[in-house]
């Protein structure tokens, strides 16, 4: 009944792990050239896809990937499962508490951040015309809420990353920007997940289907930070509760589907049920429970699925085709112009020095997961077409990549990110053993 053919198991399997390889590969040479793990992820979808083995070997690409009818479903699956994932990994790193003499840092970059440079992204969308960019929904609306994220969006997953690879986790300027970040990216996320609320209903737009989608959003949020982690707190340790005692991990990994769930069926993309699991399981444990989950959980997760997921997004470009270069660099030019200026000014309007200022400012920049999360569920809902998925992946690399330059450069330098991070101490990630193959032999007589 749920059963494939043999040879489409097989070839299905053989090209599993000829992107893994391949994702896995580019990523490990990535992080050796100093360049974010998700730029070599992507460019091993790039190489496998419709950019490069599409154009040079159309047959082998379609023998691979498009071989049989359903395995385009497959593939499909597997990708919103690495993006749940994803987006569950990224709840785990919610941060609600800032020391008090962080707090107005990271309020006036939060509350700047968000708000200026969605309107600003809002408002470029009256001068370049994004008809050209509408996908298969022809949601104006929803686009232009797309076009206003992807200018203020931040990346919770590549910037961490930056950090620990950095070894600069344990920073002051670290804790900030990963603070701000969960709570940034939650809020957008917020917006995103009513654009989607909006193309799904397909009515159109207007105030009922607007006051629905506000409403149904908020509510799920309230829901997830609130109620839920309360509930959560009062059954989880209770001895009737089998499937915890059963399976840590597999409880909350429950959680997690049961949110995404929830979501789907409330017509909230599913990604935003995953994130907010996240979140509230952070609100539910003691620290060193979260951290026993988000081990756990990031161990296949950054192995496996997230890299196919990345991987997957690269197969679904066509840069060869579909993708407006003259475009895509006024469009990165113009994002993070616009996010480094604002963040830049709010900074020094509350007394914050130059450097500093400068610093937070490109950190905030990273757009990463994040930002090809807002370019898939986007594509998916048909709220975009092929140009702009691509260009919002490729502004998510982007930036990315020079966000992690300029963060390293001061370090090179020997400046500090910021007051507080003097004599910095670097606090290197266990580094990648190499295996001693020799084995001793012994002579038993």
């Amino acid at each position: 009944m749920f059963s494939m053919s043999g040879p489409d198991l097989a070839r299905f399997v053989f090209a599993l792990a000829a992107l893994l390889f391949a994702c896995n590969l580019l990523g490990y040479i990535a992080e050796r050239l100093t360049v974010p793990r998700i730029i070599g992820e992507v460019a091993g979808g790039l190489i496998l896809g419709p950019t490069l083995m599409g154009s040079v070997f159309p047959h082998a690409f379609h023998w691979l990937f498009l071989g049989f009818g359903s395995e385009s479903n497959l593939w499909g699956f597997i990708a919103e499962l690495g993006l749940i994932l994803l987006l569950y990994n990224s709840g785990l790193k919610f941060q609600y508490r800032f020391e008090k003499a962080d707090a107005k840092i990271g309020l006036s970059i939060i509350v700047a951040s968000t708000v200026i440079p969605f309107i600003i992204g809002w408002l470029a969308t009256y001068v370049f015309h994004p008809a050209q960019f509408l996908g298969p929904d022809h949601s104006l609306m929803a686009l232009k809420i797309v076009i206003a994220i992807s200018i203020a969006v931040t990346s919770i997953p590549v910037i961490s990353k930056i950090f620990s690879d950095l070894g600069i986790m344990h920073t002051r300027f670290a804790k900030i920007i990963v603070g701000i970040a969960g709570v940034h990216d939650i809020i957008l996320f917020v917006a995103l997940a009513i654009a989607t609320g909006i193309a799904a209903s397909h009515q159109g737009v207007n105030a009922v289907v607007l006051a629905k989608s506000l409403g149904v959003t908020f509510a799920f949020l309230f829901a997830c930070m609130f109620v839920v982690p309360r509930v959560l707190k009062s059954i989880t340790t209770k001895r009737a509760n089998l499937i915890f005692r059963a399976s840590f991990l597999g409880y909350f990994l429950l959680i997690m589907l049961v949110l995404c769930d929830i979501a789907g069926y409330l017509n909230i993309d599913m990604m935003y049920g995953a994130l907010l699991a996240g979140v509230a399981t952070k609100l539910t444990l003691p620290q060193h429970l979260v951290k026993r989950v988000e081990n756990s959980v990031r161990e296949i997760s950054f192995s496996l699925f997230i890299p196919l997921y990345f991987g997957i997004v690269g197969l679904q470009l066509n840069l060869a085709h579909n993708f407006s270069v003259g475009f895509f660099v006024l469009y990165l030019l113009f994002a993070t112009v616009v996010q480094t200026l604002v963040v830049y000014f709010t900074c020094r309007a509350i007394k914050t020095d130059k450097s500093t200022s400068f610093n937070l400012a490109a950190a905030m920049n990273a757009r990463g997961g994040p930002g090809i999360v807002l370019s898939q569920v986007a594509f998916a809902a048909g709220i975009i077409n092929q140009n702009m998925f691509a260009i919002l992946v490729m502004l998510a690399l982007f930036t990315s990549w020079m966000a992690g330059s300029w963060i390293r450069h001061v370090l090179k330098t020997g400046k500090r990110l910021m007051p507080g991070d003097e004599n910095l101490v670097i606090e290197k990630a266990q580094e990648d053993v190499d295996l001693d193959w020799s084995t001793e032999t012994s002579i038993v007589s």
